[in-house]
C-alpha cells in the first residue's frame, strides 16, 4: 500500500471513530457477544464427539485431562451412561445460549450501524452547510447525494454485516487449532492443509479488486448527476426537444455504470467460486482421511464428527474473510470519498467576529478579486453608499456585476482592498450576522418544493401572515398568488418549476422583504418581469425603503435611472459612477446603452401605432 492510500486509510479510519460516537459501547457489546456465540458453538460438536467415542465407545484416551477430571468429578463414565438425557440436554442448551448470543451480536451491531449512519448524515449535511460557496460550484449536486446516501449506506452495511466478521476467523482458529492439535496432530495438518491457500487469495483478491469498486462507485456517482441535471431541468430539456440526446447521455452513463459493476461482478463470481471449490475439497480431504485413519489406526468415529465439523466451521469464516476484506475496500473507498467532503474546510471567521448594529453606510476600497485560476475578476474598486441610498450596478455579461454584491456578502473572500460596513470591515463582522442583515434576490431564484407562504417565511419562520401580504404587495405579487386555487397553501415544485419566471422573482423579492434587512441586494431579479410590474415594484420599495441601501443589478436604463448612484463595470473595473442625468451627458458604455434602449422603445411604439 503506498504512502498516500495509508494517508487515505488513516483518515478514513479517523472519521469512522469519530462517527461512532455514542454508540461504542454496542459496538464493544456485539464484538463479547460474537466471540461468547463462537467459544459456545465449538462446544456443541465436542460433546457429539464425547458421546460417541467416551460415553459409547469406552475411549477414554480422547478425552483432555481437564475434561477427564470434571466428568469424574460429577460420577464419570457410568453417570453420563445412565444419565445420557443430559448430553442432548447439555446441546440444546449450548444451542440457546449461541442463538442468546448471536441475537445480542447482532441488535448491538444494529443499533451501532444505524447510529453511526445517522452521525455520519448529520455531519455531512452541517459540514456541507459550512463549506464556503465556491465548493458547491466545483462539484455537481448528483455526485454529493450519492456520497451521502450510496457511500454512507456502504459503510453502514460493512458495519452492520462485515466489521465484527473479523474476529470470527481470528477466534476460531485459535480454538479449533488447538483442540485439533490437542486431538489428532496428523489430522489437524490436513485438516488445515488449504486454509493458508485460501488466506493469502482472500488478501490479494482484496488489494485486487479495491480499485474496481472505486470505479464503480464513480460510475454510480456520474449517473446520479447526470440523472438529477435532467430531472431538474426537465423544463429546459422539453422547451430545446433535446429529449434524445439527454437520453443518449444518460445511457451512455448508464452504460459505463453497468460495464465497470459487470466487471466487478465477475471479480467476485471468480472469488466465490474458486473458494467454494477449495472449502468443499477441504472438507472432503478431512472427511477421507478421517475414515481411513479410523480403518487403518485407532481415529475414531467421534474424531471424524469432530474434525469435519471444526473443519467446516473454520473454512467458511477464513472464506469469508475474502468478503470481509473486499467489503472493506468498498466500504474504505466509500469512506475516502466521504472523507473528501470532511476534508474540505468550512468557511472561518478571519477578524474579530463582532456583531455591531448595521445601517448601511457601505464603502469598497480598492477592492480586487479572484478565482482560483489567478485571473481578476473585479480590480481596484472603490465606491461609497450612504444609508438608505439606491445603488444601481450596470455592466456587460462576465464584467463582475453579482461577484461585487457575493463579496459584500463574504460568499467570496476579498483578494486585496477592504469593504468596510458603518465604519467596521466586513471581514470583522460575524458572517451569520452579517448575512442575516443583507437580503438578496438572486439572478437565479431558488424556491423550495413548499407551499408559497413556506416559501416567502423562510428569511422570517415567525413573521405573522399580514407581514407575508405586505411584503407579496410590494413585490406585486399578492394578487396573483389569491388567483390560484389554493392562494398562499400552493404548493410550488421542486425549483420552482409550477411557477413562471417573474413569478418566481416576485416571490423571491416577498422572501427578501420580509427579511427586513438594512441592505437589500436585487441581482438582475427583475429581468423576468414586465417594465410595467417592474416600474410598479421600485415604486413600492422607494415607498417602504426607508433607511435600507439598496443595490439593483439590471440592464433596464429605465430601472437604474431613479437610483442615487450608478455604476457602470466593464471587464471588471469600475469606469463610470454617477447620477443618470450626470453618465447620459458622457461618452461610454451607459449613454450607448440608453441610446440603443430608447431608439428600442421608439421603433416599438411606432410599430404598435401602426
Amino acid at each position: 500500500m503506498t504512502s498516500k492510500e495509508n494517508k487515505k486509510t488513516k483518515f478514513s479510519l479517523k472519521t469512522l471513530i469519530k462517527m461512532m460516537k455514542g454508540y461504542k459501547r454496542y459496538l464493544l457489546i456485539s464484538a463479547i457477544s460474537l466471540i461468547l456465540a463462537a467459544l459456545i458453538w465449538f462446544a456443541i460438536p465436542y460433546v457429539s464427539s464425547i458421546a460417541v467415542d467416551y460415553v459409547i465407545g469406552e475411549n477414554e484416551e480422547v478425552l483432555p485431562s481437564i475434561v477427564k477430571s470434571i466428568i469424574e468429578s460429577i460420577g464419570g463414565r457410568e453417570f453420563l451412561l445412565s444419565h445420557f438425557y443430559l448430553l442432548p440436554l447439555c446441546l440444546v442448551l449450548f444451542t440457546l445460549l449461541n442463538g442468546l448470543f448471536v441475537f445480542l451480536r447482532g441488535r448491538n451491531i444494529a443499533i451501532a450501524a444505524e447510529g453511526m449512519a445517522k452521525n455520519m448524515r448529520d455531519a455531512l449535511y452541517e459540514h456541507l452547510l459550512l463549506v464556503p460557496y465556491d465548493y458547491h460550484k466545483h462539484i455537481s449536486t448528483g455526485d454529493i447525494i450519492q456520497r451521502c446516501t450510496s457511500d454512507v449506506d456502504t459503510v453502514r452495511r460493512f458495519i452492520l454485516n462485515q466489521l465484527l466478521e473479523v474476529l470470527r476467523p481470528i477466534t476460531m482458529v485459535i480454538i479449533t487449532g488447538y483442540i485439533m492439535f490437542s486431538y489428532n496432530v496428523k489430522m489437524a495438518v490436513i485438516s488445515i492443509a488449504l486454509l493458508p491457500i485460501l488466506t493469502i487469495s482472500s488478501y490479494f483478491y482484496f488489494k485486487y479488486v479495491r480499485k474496481y469498486f472505486a470505479y464503480s462507485d464513480e460510475a454510480e456517482g456520474k449517473l446520479s448527476a447526470v440523472l438529477q441535471e435532467n430531472l431538474t431541468g426537465v423544463r429546459v430539456v422539453r422547451a430545446f426537444a433535446q429529449q434524445k440526446n439527454e437520453l443518449k447521455k444518460f445511457t451512455e452513463a448508464n452504460k459505463d455504470y453497468k460495464d465497470k459493476t459487470y466487471k466487478l461482478i465477475k471479480m467476485l463470481a471468480f472469488y466465490w467460486g474458486s473458494s467454494d471449490v477449495l472449502g468443499y475439497t477441504q472438507i472432503l480431504l478431512t472427511l477421507v482421511f478421517g475414515v481411513y485413519f479410523a480403518v487403518t489406526s485407532d481415529f475414531t468415529v467421534g474424531g471424524i464428527m469432530l474434525f469435519t465439523s471444526y473443519t467446516a466451521a473454520l473454512t467458511w469464516p477464513v472464506r469469508q474473510l475474502g468478503r470481509v476484506l473486499a467489503d472493506m475496500g468498498k466500504a474504505t473507498v466509500s469512506l475516502s470519498r466521504l472523507d473528501d467532503i470532511f476534508n474540505h474546510p468550512t468557511e472561518v471567521e478571519p477578524g474579530k467576529a463582532l456583531k455591531p448594529e448595521i445601517r448601511g453606510n457601505i464603502e469598497f476600497k480598492d477592492v480586487c478579486f479572484a478565482y482560483d485560476d489567478g485571473e481578476n475578476v473585479l480590480e481596484n474598486i472603490s465606491f461609497s453608499a450612504k444609508q438608505g441610498q439606491t445603488i444601481a450596478i450596470l455592466g456587460s455579461t462576465g464584467s463582475g456585476k453579482t461577484s461585487l454584491v457575493h463579496l459584500l456578502q463574504r460568499l467570496y473572500p476579498v483578494t486585496r482592498g477592504t469593504i468596510t460596513i458603518d465604519g467596521e470591515n466586513i471581514n470583522d463582522i460575524e458572517m451569520h450576522h452579517l448575512r442575516k442583515n443583507i437580503g438578496i434576490v438572486l439572478q437565479e431564484p431558488f424556491l423550495f418544493s413548499r407551499t408559497i407562504m413556506e416559501n416567502i417565511r423562510i428569511t422570517n419562520p415567525d413573521a405573522p401572515e399580514e407581514a407575508v401580504y405586505e411584503a407579496a404587495k410590494i413585490a406585486s405579487v399578492h394578487d396573483v398568488i389569491c388567483e390560484f386555487e389554493k392562494g398562499y397553501d400552493t404548493l410550488v415544485g421542486e425549483r420552482g418549476v409550477t411557477l413562471s419566471g417573474g413569478q418566481k422573482q416576485r416571490i423571491a423579492i416577498a422572501r427578501m422583504l420580509l427579511q427586513n434587512a438594512p441592505i437589500l441586494i436585487l441581482d438582475d431579479s427583475l429581468s423576468a418581469v414586465d417594465t410595467e410590474t417592474d416600474l410598479a415594484i421600485r415604486e413600492a420599495l422607494n415607498k417602504r425603503k426607508g433607511s435600507a441601501t439598496t443595490f439593483i443589478i439590471s440592464h433596464r436604463i429605465t430601472t437604474l435611472c431613479n437610483a442615487d448612484k450608478i455604476l457602470v463595470l466593464e471587464d471588471g473595473k469600475l469606469v463610470q459612477q454617477g447620477t443618470h442625468e450626470e453618465l447620459i451627458k458622457q461618452e461610454g458604455l451607459y449613454k450607448r446603452i440608453a441610446q440603443i434602449q430608447d431608439m428600442l422603445e421608439t421603433e416599438l411604439m411606432e410599430g404598435s401605432e401602426e
